[in-house]
């Protein structure tokens, strides 16, 4: 069988204090932080990777993912 590929939309904000939040907003509670756009970005794939994961058995489909794209648009 065929494996899916699905795509996500992190939304990245940064920080008064400094670092970045960001969140997954079609993945309700899958949210992370990097003290640097790097880690920030390196955390939400491992905090995608974890919801899915956690999540698979509850929703049809989840268990066809094999990759997982995320666009990044930085405005500066």
């Amino acid at each position: 069988m065929k494996k899916k590929i699905r795509n996500y939309i992190a939304l990245f904000e940064e920080e008064e204090d400094g670092g970045y939040s960001v969140w997954v907003p079609s993945l309700p509670g899958c949210a992370s932080q990097g003290d640097t756009l790097k880690e920030a970005i390196s955390n939400i794939r491992e905090a995608i990777e974890l919801y899915l994961e956690d999540h698979r058995k509850d929703e049809e489909g989840l268990s066809e993912i094999n990759q997982i794209a995320i666009p990044i648009r930085m405005y500066a």
